[in-house]
């Protein structure tokens, strides 16, 4: 009965999402215990020109900014949010989500953030994305603060942003964590962009926030992309045949780090923390299989499907993998 009651639930956490309910009965090898349930409640965070494709329902989802100078606004708030029916945790968040609100520019974007702490303790952040000194923009805000923190976008990338605020581990863990997209001078556009931000959950009591033993100890519930375990077998991401895909990936950590793998892809272009390592007209006729990343490291890599079906992308540490760090792309002619 437990385990028909935790199938119900995964329903209806996926039905919450707009997402197809993935499992049957000839499907339960697949799930991954109580963690297809307790995955928090998450986003697919597209970059197609600018635009969000996606935003699931009834979730204050990561949005893509456009192009440009942003000025932006990141309320910081404590959410308690049903993640599964009877099921609930207390997370820490920007605006409202997990991850944060991705942000998006190009070198030489002045980014003006304004930082509000609604929440009853104390958060700050600090954006990867710039080189200004700790010592004021990275305080501790307290309850009810107000800080403003600018930053030129001198580098590009796709730089993490989290808060630092001891313990450090424990804030990121609980969702206090974003990035900043900025784009390589000449990035080419191709048919279909995608960013996967890898972090790890370790879970508290019932409506209540972070274990932080658990965090101590590198005890991880599971192992996600974009907050959810095993979203993206349930809404695979579309391609098609003989079109480029970039595909970015950020590791959030705090702890694990990836080692991003499409299965039955090959990688032609490599782009890791600011530098290109592969591309393709090379004359070395060279290919990629991982993207490997510490936490707090980013980057994105390219390639074409020269035919339809099922590619599965997971991080090739194994048991992440199995703890949640997979999905699909849905490959069609």
């Amino acid at each position: 009965m437990a385990l028909v009651a935790m199938l119900a639930g995964l329903d209806a956490a996926l039905m919450l999402l707009g997402l197809p309910a993935p499992v049957t009965a000839d499907r339960l090898p697949a799930v991954h215990g109580p963690l297809m349930v307790i995955g928090f409640v998450a986003t697919l965070i597209a970059l197609e020109r600018a635009v969000a494709l996606r935003t699931a329902a009834g979730y204050a989802a990561p949005g893509l900014l456009g192009l440009g100078a942003p000025r932006v606004t990141l309320t910081i708030e404590e959410v308690v949010r049903e993640v599964a029916p009877g099921l609930t945790q207390q997370l820490w968040t920007y605006n409202g989500s997990m991850p944060g609100p991705l942000l998006h520019g190009r070198v030489g974007d002045v980014f003006e953030v304004t930082v509000v702490n609604h929440a009853p303790m104390g958060h700050s952040i600090d954006f990867h994305a710039g080189m200004v000194t700790p010592d004021d923009v990275m305080r501790t805000i307290p309850p009810g603060g107000t800080l403003l923190y600018s930053f030129t976008a001198v580098h590009a990338g796709i730089w993490l942003y989290h808060c630092a605020t001891s313990p450090m581990a424990a804030h990121i863990a609980n969702g206090m964590f974003g990035a900043v997209v900025i784009d390589p001078p000449r990035l080419p556009p191709v048919a279909h962009q995608y960013v996967l931000i890898q972090s790890e959950p370790y879970l508290g009591p019932q409506g209540g926030p972070v274990d932080v033993d658990k965090v101590d100890a590198e005890r991880p519930d599971a192992v996600v992309f974009n907050g959810y375990a095993d979203q993206y077998d349930a809404r695979p991401l579309p391609a098609r045949v003989g079109q480029r895909v970039r595909v970015w990936v950020l590791d959030a950590g705090p702890e694990r780090a990836t080692s991003f793998h499409i299965i039955g892809g090959q990688f032609d272009t490599v782009y890791a923390e600011g530098s290109y390592l592969l591309r393709p007209g090379s004359g070395e006729s060279g290919g990629s299989q991982v993207l490997a990343l510490a936490p707090a490291q980013g980057g994105f890599v390219e390639l074409t499907f020269p035919e339809p079906g099922h590619y599965p992308f997971i991080s090739h540490y194994m048991l992440d993998a199995q703890r949640g760090a997979h999905g699909v792309l849905d490959v069609t002619r």
